[in-house]
């Protein structure tokens, strides 16, 4: 199973880890007011990085995501990701 924590680092910066059995990376990823009012629904920046990281690890292993990134960046590598986060987030 694998568990994903999101912690504020202050601002706009989160830390999330990501751990997998005796293996865990860590990242640290900007969510800004337009991430949230574009993708968010009413929620948190925390659950938007939670469910960003399942969609991340739908698709790639936790040791390919980038170590520091602005959340729009994951669709510059997955073009679905803006329908989809928005369609989870809804969901939610």
């Amino acid at each position: 199973m694998t568990d994903i924590l999101v912690t504020s680092l202050g601002s706009d910066l989160y830390r999330v880890e990501v751990r997998d059995g005796d293996t865990q990376t860590v990242h640290d990823v900007t969510v800004d007011s337009g991430d949230l009012a574009a993708y968010a629904h009413g929620h948190g920046p925390r659950a938007l990085l939670e469910e960003s990281f399942r969609f991340l690890l739908e698709r790639e292993p936790k040791e390919a995501i980038l170590p520091r990134f602005a959340l729009p960046v994951i669709a510059r590598y997955f073009p679905d990701y803006p329908t989809e986060i928005n369609r989870r987030m809804t969901a939610r």
